[in-house]
């Protein structure tokens, strides 16, 4: 058995909306009615009261009334008023109530029905009365001349005639209510048609649910999760893109133009075209970002995805370190085999002497690098490092040089330096002079190395310089982008992650020319608690 699925949200706002107005179209309707029950009762004693008063005080009354014949020039006169002014009747008669006039000329001379003392003495009184018309509403009001009561003066409206403005007004309200509740119906199906467009028919309990799900999604997504509106600004966005930005709730209903990301990675997230696996970096993050407009018969926003891309370019780079290494040693494994086979050689020919002589000289050339390096770099890491690069240095054509006041000893550098980051800053610098000294007459690569002293404890400084062309002038801020390269496509992110390393140890990073021609990198490094060099 299948229950009936809920009305949708729009459904019942639908029926709600229709059933309210009803109700106010409904109650208005019934206050006007009662209100214009009394309303009509009211304005014709009003209307009664003010005829005959101002024919009481009208001198050509008063003047009719002294003739022989008063009805010879009243009647007319009444008549005329009467029909003037929608009245059903205007009589006047004596003070003793014989009519002078009558809608009806066989009444004339008749005696009025109904009272007239109040009026005989002096009072002007409203009574609703039978009379030959029927029920009527009517006033009575003496005449005075000279201070003496001449005549009376009767104006009324039947209760018919009120009974049929009263129907009018009725049909006209009954029309005016079932027109507004036609139109609030109309306008209410309107709006929830749209409304049910943008809830694609939901429910309140399904819309509730979504909305639970969407929050628990956004919280549970590891991945950066940015939503932006037509006008650019960020809608919503989750923990893992604050985090992967650097940025905080403020910035949410901010322009991405306005929250200080770099460059690339804002022009990135605000075009309008989809960008796929595209890897940017912030300050302290290697991103791959992914963007797809939400297009609904009009561009509504950008969904954007964000990936952290940094451990695994810093283990790409280790990578690319331990290849280096690795066919550094396969190189070296080479030339001693080949020295080894001349040593034999010299061996067996007899040369015993010359064979000594080579050897050692061989053993020296590569001892006393390894003993510079390890008697003035103690921290391991960094020791070994420098040794792998002059490897590959070596390899390469170039003179790998440690400066003579480099000093780290071991346990110097504090945990809160990891060496990974020493690994990215020193080892692409290194590689970076490698490449624009190689093929060059001399070509060599000074490293500098030592812990010194700074306002407020010591600091690491590293220092590479080479003897290559050198970085032009125009050049010094750009070096540092993600994508620059004198090298060709597909590099230039090298120096990238340098500044990012040293951004994260809150360090600074100097590009200048080298006493040589050639580039010269100074890092500097705060070391809280470190020891500076004797």
């Amino acid at each position: 058995m299948h229950l009936p699925r809920p009305r949708s949200l729009a459904g019942q706002l639908f029926a709600m909306q229709v059933v309210l107005i009803a109700a106010v179209v409904a109650g208005c309707a019934i206050f006007a009615y009662v209100t214009g029950r009394a309303h009509p009762d009211e304005t014709a004693r009003k209307q009664v009261s003010a005829i005959a008063r101002a024919m009481a005080d009208s001198p050509s009354v008063r003047e009719a009334i002294r003739e022989p014949d008063p009805t010879a020039a009243l009647q007319p006169y009444a008549e005329r008023v009467r029909h003037d002014t929608g009245v059903d009747f205007v009589t006047i008669m004596t003070p003793q109530g014989i009519r002078w006039t009558h809608p009806d000329p066989h009444q004339i001379g008749m005696p009025f029905l109904g009272r007239t003392a109040p009026a005989v003495h002096g009072h002007t009184f409203i009574e609703t009365y039978t009379g030959t018309l029927g029920p009527s509403v009517r006033v009575v009001t003496p005449v005075r001349d000279d201070g003496r009561i001449t005549g009376l003066i009767s104006v009324g409206i039947t209760v018919d005639r009120i009974s049929t403005q009263v129907t009018q007004q009725v049909k006209a309200l009954a029309t005016a209510a079932g027109a507004a509740l036609v139109l609030g119906g109309l306008g209410t199906y309107v709006i929830n048609a749209r409304l049910r467009r943008h809830t694609h028919g939901m429910n309140a309990v399904e819309l509730s649910r979504i909305h639970d799900y969407h929050e628990a999604t956004l919280h549970a997504v590891h991945e950066g999760l940015l939503m932006l509106d037509g006008r650019r600004r960020i809608a919503l966005m989750n923990d893992g893109g604050r985090e992967l930005l650097g940025l905080d709730d403020s910035a949410v209903g901010r322009s991405v133009a306005e929250l200080g990301l770099p460059a690339p990675l804002t022009g990135a997230l605000l075009a309008s075209e989809p960008r796929i696996d595209e890897v940017h970096m912030t300050d302290e993050r290697v991103v791959v970002v992914n963007t797809r407009p939400v297009v609904g018969g009009e561009q509504r926003g950008t969904v954007i995805t964000l990936r952290d891309h940094t451990e695994l370019q810093a283990l790409s780079g280790e990578l690319d370190s331990e290849r280096g290494f690795t066919q550094a040693l396969r190189s070296q494994a080479h030339e001693a085999a080949n020295r080894l086979h001349t040593v034999v050689s010299l061996i067996e020919l007899g040369r015993t002497e010359q064979a000594v002589e080579f050897a050692t000289a061989e053993l020296e050339l590569a001892q006393t690098l390894t003993d510079r390096v390890v008697g003035s770099v103690g921290e391991p890491v960094l020791a070994a490092l420098l040794l792998g690069k002059a490897a590959q240095a070596n390899e390469r054509g170039v003179e790998l040089v440690l400066a003579e006041d480099s000093r780290i000893d071991d346990g110097v550098l504090p945990a809160t330096l990891p060496a990974r980051d020493l690994v990215t800053i020193l080892g692409n610098l290194i590689d970076n002079a490698m490449d624009a000294a190689q093929g060059g007459e001399g070509a060599r690569v000074t490293v500098t190395a030592l812990v010194g002293t700074r306002p407020g404890g010591g600091e690491l400084l590293l220092g590479v310089r080479d003897t290559g062309a050198g970085v032009d002038p125009g050049d010094m801020d750009a070096v540092f982008r993600r994508g620059w390269s004198t090298r060709g496509p597909g590099r230039g992110l090298g120096l990238a992650l340098v500044r990012q390393a040293v951004h994260r140890a809150h360090g600074t990073v100097e590009l200048t020319r080298g006493p040589e021609g050639g580039a010269e990198f100074t890092v500097r490094l705060p070391l809280a608690g470190a020891e500076a060099r004797p």
